[in-house]
Order: C-alpha cells, then structure tokens, then sequence
C-alpha cells in the first residue's frame, strides 16, 4: 500500500487529525484490516499519533481493534475451524473449551461467582482457570489477562477495572481481543458506549430499592443506609437507595447515608456505636446496611447499648453470604451470584461457538432477591423513645 496513493505526489507533510482520521478510514475500508504499523508508516507519523487516531475511531464505532490492528466493526467472518458443539440457553456452546476467569478478589462475594461459571464450563466438558487480580488495578488486570491468554485460553471472564486512570485504555484493549470475552459485575462505562462486549451483572441498585419497599411495606418511613468506603458495590447501592427515597417519596433523608469501618476494622466499635444513638435521637428505626458483616456488627453493638434488633430497629442486609448465621437471622437482598457465574460461562461458550459473525451484543442484569427472615420483625416498633 503506497503512500502516494493516500497523500498524493506533492505533499507529503504530516495531515491534520480529521484528515488522518479519512485516510484511516479509507486504508481500512480497501482492505478489511490493517496493522498499527503499516498506518504509521502510510501517513508518516509515530506509532503513538495512530493509536490515538485509532482510538478516537474505536470508541466513535467505526473501526474495530483486533490484535495488532484495526478492522470494519461489521466486517465478514473469518470461518474459524470446526468444533463440537453443545446446546445451551443461548444456543451452541463450545465443549472442551478452556476458558480464563480474572476476578478482583476470591473472598468474599466472589467465590460463588466461580463456582457458578465452572459449573457451566464443566457441563460442557470445558475446563475453567482462575486467576485473581486486584481491586482499581488495570495494569494488575492486564498482567493477568494476558497470562490467560498466553496459557491458551479460547473465552475469558473478566472483572476489570472500569473507572479511574488507565480503566479506559484497558477496556479497549480488551474489546480487541480475539477470543470471545464476557464481563462479569461490570459494565463498559459511558466514554465507551459502542464497545461490544456482553457483560453479565447484577441489578445492585434495584436490590436496595427492593430493600427500601420491604421496609417501608412495614411501617417505616425513614431508612438509613450504612455502607462502608472499601467496596465497589456501595456506590450503586447509594444510587438505588436515593431513588427509592424519593420515588416512593418519603420524608427527607438527609444526612442518613453513612459509611463507617469494616466490621473488626479500627474504630469500628465507636463508628458503630455513633450510627446507633443517631438512630436513637432522630428516631430512625430501619437501617440498609452493606454487608453481612457490617450489619452483625452493629447487632453486637446495640445490643451493649441495650437496643434491641428487630424491636428497636428493623436490618435490610445486603449480600446474604452469612445473614442467616446472625442473632437474629438477617433480612436480606441476596444476589444470584451463582446463577450470574453461569450465565457469564454459558454466554461466553455460546459467542465462541458463534460462526454466523451475527452475535449481539448480550447486556443481561440478574435482579437480586429479598429473604424474609427475623431482623426485621413484622411491624415497626412505636414511635416512641428507645427503652
């Protein structure tokens, strides 16, 4: 592919963006891919001025970046070899696949996410290789990735970073992996609105709004939200439970969304303690607290403060990993991470299977479930003092 042919005979001075971007466009267009390298030396500029280019042409949907290069998003497929195949909820499935997971952590919440996608990729005689990587760490995410996919890996899960500095890089680098790529808990943010990738999450922010409506079917008119800083999930929790408040328009709640310490963390007890006899002097007597721990722990704490769960206070948990082990038993918005592992191994087995080069993009959202238990009792206390 000659220069000339792009910038003509006479000039052959380095083009504005815009017209970078066309010629671009145009080399893609005549031969369906081109190599990062090969732009560079067809418009005469330095590698990192076409990965910007390209860039800017990835997130806007007009090419696609495969290992290497660039591509047409809807260009034809390449037949890739025949494989046994396997049906499953979302049609074909791969058997025998080797199939790569990166999570953030393999504690806490996690570990059933796995064993919900081995579950699937064993029923399909695959087999899956975990690795973990660590929270807000995209360089960690993609160390890991790539040890995957140097292992051989033919479909990834993957829970990555997808805010703060380096998240948008990673991302784009992962939608231009060829092996079929499922996120899991996590979206692809705003910036990237046309990247394809399927995810498979849960409707966290429905959750507390499921918590709030349970609460208030009881009687009470004001919930408290207690979170703690160190999970990702708070966020969107916080969100959920700012809608219900207000759809359900209930009196203000200003000031009732608190976070505090990790359940054993330092500080704890007096954070604890504080949350409670705010609870007492303004007369809130239902609390949303994330997670199990975190609403244990202020079971502990009102009761040497001689308040009473559920016949002071009424406790929505959020997770249910140990609600049920509590004193009482805790009312809980229980995600199907289970179920969410599963679908995450079969959607990925099915877009590898895929030949058609027709697959949508899959955004599925699991809503969580509410557990009755005894936290919460069935009416909300008096409207009177703590005794």
């Amino acid at each position: 592919m000659s220069v000339k042919m792009y910038l003509g005979e006479e000039d052959r001075t380095m083009p504005l963006a815009a017209e970078r971007q066309e010629l671009i466009l145009a080399a893609v267009r005549k031969s369906g891919m081109i190599r990062l390298i090969d732009l560079a030396t067809l418009l005469g500029v330095t590698p990192v001025t076409v990965r910007r280019d390209v860039t800017l042409l990835a997130d806007r949907g007009l090419v696609q970046r495969v290992h290497g290069g660039i591509a047409l998003p809807h260009r034809a497929p390449v037949q890739p070899p025949s494989r046994q195949n396997v049906q499953g909820p979302f049609g074909a499935m791969t058997t025998r696949c080797l199939v790569g997971m990166v999570v953030p952590s393999v504690e806490y919440y996690w570990p059933h996410v796995i064993q919900g996608a081995q579950t699937a990729v064993a029923a399909a005689e695959g087999r899956l290789i975990m690795r973990a990587s660590r929270w807000e760490d995209p360089a960690e995410d993609r160390r890991q990735i790539q040890a995957l996919l140097d292992r051989g890996v033919q479909a990834l899960l993957v829970a990555p970073t997808t805010t703060g500095e380096g998240a948008l890089e990673l991302l784009r680098w992962i939608g231009s992996l060829s092996v079929s790529v499922v996120l899991v808990e996590r979206k692809p943010p705003a910036e990237l609105v046309t990247l394809a990738l399927d995810t498979a999450t849960t409707a966290h922010a429905h959750g507390a709004g499921l918590a709030v409506r349970h609460l208030v079917t009881l009687g009470h008119r004001q919930v408290k939200l207690v979170t703690t800083s160190q999970s990702p999930t708070s966020k969107v929790l916080r969100m959920g439970w700012q809608e219900a408040v207000e759809s359900l328009e209930l009196p203000s709640h200003e000031g009732l969304d608190i976070e505090v310490p990790s359940y054993g963390a330092s500080g704890w007890r007096q954070a604890y303690g504080e949350v409670l006899e705010h609870c007492r002097d303004f007369g809130v007597r239902a609390l949303l607290v994330h997670s199990d721990r975190e609403a244990i722990g202020l079971i502990e704490r009102g009761q040497e403060l001689g308040i009473g769960v559920p016949d002071d206070l009424a406790i929505v948990t959020y997770d249910d990993e140990i609600g049920s082990a509590s004193d009482p038993p805790l009312t809980a918005v229980r995600p199907q991470k289970h179920r969410l592992g599963m679908i995450a191994g079969q959607l990925a087995l099915a877009k590898h299977a895929d030949v058609t080069g027709e697959w949508p993009v899959h955004r599925i959202e699991l809503w969580p479930n509410v557990v009755v238990r005894e936290s919460c009792g069935s009416s909300p206390p008096p409207d009177t003092a703590f005794s």
